[in-house]
């Protein structure tokens, strides 16, 4: 099980590169932006993958959890930024 996850993970940080690459190179801000939000929530995974191969999940699932929590409020803080400057026009 664990050259499973381990082979997973690595798979999973191969994700996270083509992810850091649309946000270095993404054509507008809310693909970058979209982008930083899936490398997130790939380390979140990564983390629980680590947390099953060293056998403390209930550890790493706080650890996460936390993580997810500053994930989510980070992409709003930068969702808020986005609409004050005017970068993107809202389309109701």
């Amino acid at each position: 099980m664990d050259s499973f996850l381990l082979i997973v993970g690595m798979a999973m940080c191969v994700l996270v590169l083509l992810c850091l690459y649309r946000v270095t190179f993404g054509p507008n801000v809310l693909n970058r932006t979209a982008a930083i939000s899936a490398v997130g929530t790939k380390t979140l995974i990564l983390l629980l993958f680590m947390g099953e191969i060293y056998g403390r999940v209930d550890m790493f699932v706080d650890i996460s959890m936390v993580y997810a929590l500053l994930n989510f409020l980070g992409t709003l803080v930068l969702a808020k930024y986005i609409k004050a400057t005017g970068e993107v026009e809202c389309q109701l």
